[in-house]
């Protein structure tokens, strides 16, 4: 009889691991090929993984709760054609679905292993599950079972979100100092003990009980009024990747200010007709992508990374572009083989991810395998930036803030002053790799086809 091992398969770059939070099939049900057959949640976001098998599920070896590297064995299917239950006596019996779980008291904290992980019997508290994420955040602002149980969860099934357990961390570091926390005991006041006789080697000694001195940090001094807010998981995390990619990478950036009218005047003209006919909303977004993937492939050493002393030239496109979340944080998710696309195809996409993003609905391969990145600063007001590499790419560019402003424009008839809508490129590349000269002439490519847009072109 067929049985092989299902693996848990990749979920991004920097994603090493998983924890599984429920299985959609038991074992004996039948499974079809690229069906989901479990949900697991990472440090980014939760998502389903499919069966790359067709058969039967045999075995479940990664139980609920369970934190499972990337590459292990999860479940065994049996891919005979005959495979059942009754064709396989070995078959392990369902099993709850549920872990047990310590008594749940106030002063219980969340604990952890010798690594720092999270051990099995503390992701789930009865029938509620928690992400690493979540996890996290209530072992560094020591949450107890008793508190997190109580957290109203507003994700999916009630699931306790990030904003739901730092929300909770705000309003109880500004609850008054007398205000009781649920279910914490109330404790009296010491009674300062009578001083006792110690017995020692044939002396009598009078004592006074040893009284132990906090040993606290030295306070800091604030000039002024101030306010304290403490770094949640994320913008720690985003913290260490940025001051990692300017150690890796050596940071330049070059500028052009390009004429964008042509395309605003096309958009303007255009986004209704879209709308209509496509039922999506047409940005300046797209075009600029597609700008990039074509100066991509013009300059294909710009679409590269970096192993040791090795440059690894790209053949595929993938281009990230930033999004920004509500909570002030971003992230980036990957459109893949943009230079396929046609315009229309990459407008549906960065909408898609966008609003995906933005509801935490992304899945694992939708922000990995990015090969160059962008961000549309304009949509902030911002004339122009300098971003930060996303490792282990090369490079990144800025778009800035169309603007009206008097511009010359040649003629064949001669030279003259008009309004234009005019917007900076910044263009960002690891010195390493790209020289002045290549990131130049890249930044300066991008802008000459913005500039060439076919006003007449229908997608």
């Amino acid at each position: 009889m067929p049985i092989v091992e299902l693996l848990l398969p990749k979920m991004g770059e920097s994603i090493m691991e998983a924890t599984v939070l429920r299985w959609l099939k038991k074992p004996g049900e039948k499974i079809a090929l690229e069906e989901s057959l479990l949900e697991v949640a990472t440090d980014k976001i939760d998502t389903e993984v499919p069966s790359v098998y067709q058969g039967i599920l045999h075995q479940i070896i990664a139980k609920v709760g369970e934190v499972v590297q990337i590459g292990a064995p999860i479940a065994l299917i049996d891919t005979s054609s005959e495979g059942s239950i009754a064709s396989s006596p070995a078959i392990a019996k369902p099993e709850p679905a549920t872990i047990p779980v310590a008594p749940t008291t106030t002063a219980q904290i969340l604990p952890s292993n010798g690594n720092g992980k999270h051990t099995d019997e503390k992701i789930s508290l009865g029938d509620r599950f928690y992400s690493p994420l979540v996890l996290n955040i209530a072992k560094e602002e020591k949450i107890s079972f008793s508190e997190l149980n109580h957290i109203l969860g507003t994700g999916k099934d009630g699931r306790v979100t990030k904003n739901d357990i730092l929300n909770f961390v705000q309003v109880k570091k500004e609850a008054p100092a007398n205000v009781a926390i649920a279910e914490k005991p109330i404790v009296k006041e010491p009674i300062t003990p009578s001083p006792r006789i110690e017995v020692r080697e044939q002396e009598t000694i009078l004592s006074s009980p040893k009284v132990e001195t906090p040993v606290s940090s030295p306070a800091i001094s604030y000039s002024g009024a101030a306010d304290i807010i403490e770094m949640d998981r994320m913008r720690k995390m985003i913290a260490d990747r940025m001051l990692e990619s300017k150690r890796i990478s050596a940071h330049v950036t070059s500028f052009v200010e390009a004429d964008v009218t042509n395309i605003v005047f096309w958009r303007n003209k255009m986004k209704t007709e879209y709308k209509e006919r496509e039922n999506t909303a047409l940005t300046l977004t797209p075009i600029f992508i597609e700008s990039l993937a074509k100066a991509l492939k013009d300059f294909p050493m710009v679409n590269t990374s970096v192993e040791g002393n090795k440059i690894i030239v790209k053949k595929d496109i993938n281009i990230g572009m930033a999004v920004a979340l509500s909570d002030g944080n971003l992230i980036v998710p990957v459109i893949r083989n943009v230079d396929q696309m046609n315009l229309i195809g990459i407008t549906k996409k960065v909408n898609d991810l966008a609003k995906r993003a933005r509801s935490n609905d992304l899945k694992p391969d939708e922000v990995s395998g990015g090969t160059y990145s962008m961000s549309n600063m304009g949509s902030f007001g911002n004339l122009m930036g300098t971003p930060i590499i996303v490792q282990p790419q090369v490079a990144i560019m800025a778009f800035g803030a169309v603007i009206k402003k008097p511009a010359v424009i040649e003629t064949p008839q001669g030279d003259h002053i008009g309004i234009r809508h005019m917007m900076f490129l910044s263009h960002t590349y690891d010195h390493r790799i790209i020289d002045g000269a290549l990131g130049g002439m890249f930044v300066r490519k991008v802008a000459d086809y913005l500039e060439g847009f076919d006003t007449n072109r229908k997608s």
